[in-house]
């Protein structure tokens, strides 16, 4: 082995090598930050289209954890990090052990790996890259970062022995690197076009880009309102043999403003969580759920109809827990998804909307936020990614906004790269284009300046600064404060 591991460190690397890989291999030790400035390097390595092929290289060499996990997949535009956070919390209190592969991360790469809400450690996250990256660089496989972060993720949550996995799919489906697995479940939040615009029908192109994950006997559930995509799915998953559940009407009554913003992805979770304890579970014949008196969602075998007499009379001596409880005790906690922090003055609001469909949502939180505590002037700082903006659409949803909000919007250029996503949008070309409308605007050139110009711009007592466009954009906000979460 290459380098000096303290005794702790090359003991926790040892058994992941054993645990997981089953072979001792040569280790070139890379620190932390060594393995971040590789991640950060090789986004863009091998985007060609062959992600699942290198993946299938590459899980083999690790006696493919891939097809050892219970794997649910969560994919769309919108929404898939608070299904996933919200089905977790719905199945820990199941009595599941759950893994959760987030993406995208703010602040550090260690967000995208959680276990029961736990992140992983810097020490664990360094093993496990380690010996992913000399795997690959060992069987010559050019992964790139997304695909080296996957493989982490499945060899982690194998040698921490979950009980299911949740992976959402930063883009796609059938050509992302968590198309690999054989999930159970595949759970799709909401399809727009590319860059998040509402208003068409996605191409088939794109419906069958999500759906080529499905298999026979895979379940799936959609919360999109598109009644065109929803029939698309319905008879492509028929074809394959897949099993379709009812999509997602209906929304959980979450505390307020959330149940307008969220609810429909707690619906969501909910019936994931639904469908992997009562067919998932009974059909691996595990009994670790099936046999709690107090589970939320376990239907017990045989049970129709109305209660009896007896049931009913045990039920008022013995109030059991109930969903609506659930939900009402449940919080998003995740950051970056309608983050308010009220001890600034004036309160910053953090959202990492980066398409229309996204910004929408967030100009509905605001709004609703008035209704509850009056605010007094909107400071909107936001950045995009160019591959993300649809530009028209953008102005379109800006000028309503402001209609009957006052405030002003700061146009900033990112100056970090998110994922592969490497060229900010113009400031200067959106100013130009906004100049004709009523909104009162102002660019700068970074995001210091954009911040400043936003504090003096509202109230400091009841004004509101909100940071959007790019989890990029979020990560500018706690560099300026010097906060590493």
């Amino acid at each position: 082995m290459v380098g000096c591991l303290d005794k702790e460190k090359e003991a926790q690397m040892n058994t992941m090598k054993q645990t997981v890989s089953g072979k001792n291999i040569p280790i070139t030790e890379l620190s932390y930050a060594q393995v971040i400035e590789f991640l950060d390097k090789n986004w863009t390595t091998s985007r060609d289209g062959k992600s699942v092929e290198r993946m299938k290289k590459l899980d083999k060499l690790f006696s493919s954890p891939s097809q050892k996990l219970p794997v649910i997949q969560i994919s769309g535009n919108n929404g898939k990090s608070l299904t996933a956070y919200f089905t977790s919390k719905l199945l820990q209190k199941e009595g599941l052990k759950v893994g959760i592969f987030y993406a995208p991360h703010i602040t550090t790469y260690n967000e995208r790996f959680s276990i029961n809400n736990e992140l992983i450690s810097n020490d664990a996250f360094t093993a496990l890259a380690n010996i992913v990256i000399n795997e690959a660089q060992c069987a010559k496989i050019a992964v790139n970062t997304y695909e080296v972060l996957t493989q982490m993720a499945l060899n982690y949550f194998v040698e921490q022995n979950v009980d299911v996995a949740l992976l959402e799919s930063n883009e796609g489906g059938s050509s992302n690197a968590t198309a690999l697995c054989t999930p159970k479940i595949v759970a799709i939040t909401r399809i727009t076009d590319k860059k998040g615009a509402t208003l068409e029908t996605a191409s088939d192109d794109i419906l069958e880009e999500y759906l080529k994950v499905v298999g026979k006997d895979t379940h799936i559930i959609s919360a999109d309102q598109n009644k065109t995509h929803l029939k698309f799915m319905f008879d492509w998953t028929k074809k394959h043999g897949g099993q379709w559940a009812m999509p997602i009407r209906k929304l959980v009554a979450l505390e307020y403003p959330f149940e307008q913003l969220h609810g429909r992805c707690a619906a969501l979770a909910e019936r994931i969580a639904s469908i992997f304890i009562n067919s998932c579970q009974a059909t691996d014949n595990n009994e670790k759920v099936a046999t709690l008196e107090d589970s939320l969602i376990a239907k017990k075998a045989g049970q129709r109809g109305r209660p009896t007499l007896e049931a009913k009379r045990n039920a008022e001596l013995n109030p059991k827990y109930t969903l609506e409880e659930f939900w009402k005790e449940t919080l998003n906690e995740l950051p970056g998804r309608f983050e308010l922090i009220d001890k600034e003055k004036p309160a910053v609001l953090l959202d990492v909307a980066d398409n229309i469909d996204a910004l929408e949502n967030l100009f509905l939180g605001i709004r609703l936020l008035n209704y509850q505590r009056p605010i007094k002037g909107v400071a909107l700082i936001v950045g995009f990614h160019k591959e993300t903006i649809h530009q028209e659409e953008f102005i379109k949803a800006v000028r309503y906004f402001f209609k009957k909000t006052n405030g002003i919007v700061i146009f900033c250029p990112l100056t970090a790269q998110k994922e592969w996503l490497t060229e900010s949008w113009n400031v200067q070309d959106i100013e130009n284009e906004m100049k004709d409308t009523k909104v009162k605007i102002r660019s700068t050139a970074s995001f210091k300046e954009a911040f400043e110009v936003a504090k003096k711009s509202v109230n400091d007592k009841q004004g509101l600064i909100v940071v959007t466009g790019s989890s990029a954009m979020v990560n500018n906000y706690w560099q300026l404060k010097g906060v590493k979460k």
